[in-house]
């Protein structure tokens, strides 16, 4: 098996060289790839779990998924990425948090999420101020582990029933509890 070279020249490759190369880099890469697979394994389980523990039907679940989506690409559209938004849904209600810099991206935020196809409401909580600090950001992940951490053997409902979102200090429930 002979090749020219870039140069004119001739380099000669046997097949056995070439079995060897991709012997070794099977056996170099064979751990790398056992790892992502035990990782996308665990991950099908635990999201199996979560589907499993949600009390939404499967189609809502994906549905508010999508809608998130949608809805976070208009947003920073309309908003031409200024502002710091985060668009949540459960069960096809849009809770729209964050800060923008003015009443009008506020406007246009909420306008932006209310064509969406499944979206029956919208809540625009946006604050008219400057992007929150990763202190900030920090400080709200704190408390959402709180809150969801005290909903643990209450009886009342299962955690995975509320979605706990926090901006700014401020706590939003959005589930199903009756």
């Amino acid at each position: 098996d002979r090749r020219h070279a870039a140069g004119g020249g001739l380099i000669s490759r046997s097949r056995s060289t070439r079995r060897w190369a991709a012997v070794t880099l099977v056996l170099v890469t064979a751990p790398l790839l056992q790892a992502c697979a035990e990782a996308l394994i665990v991950g099908t389980i635990a999201a199996g779990v979560i589907v499993a523990a949600d009390r939404r039907q499967i189609a809502v679940i994906f549905g508010d998924q999508r809608i998130e989506s949608a809805a976070g690409g208009r947003v920073n559209e309309a908003l031409d990425g200024k502002g710091h938004v985060v668009v949540t849904s459960f069960n096809y209600t849009v809770l729209l948090t964050g800060e923008v810099p003015s009443a009008e991206a506020k406007t246009q935020a909420g306008k932006a999420v209310v064509g969406l196809p499944q979206v029956k409401t919208v809540v625009n909580e946006l604050q008219i101020a400057g992007a929150s600090s990763a202190a900030s950001r920090s400080n709200d992940a704190y408390i959402t582990s709180k809150v969801k951490s005290s909903f643990l053997g209450n009886g009342v409902f299962r955690p995975t029933d509320v979605k706990v979102v926090t901006e700014a200090g401020v706590v939003y429930l959005l589930g199903l509890v009756t």
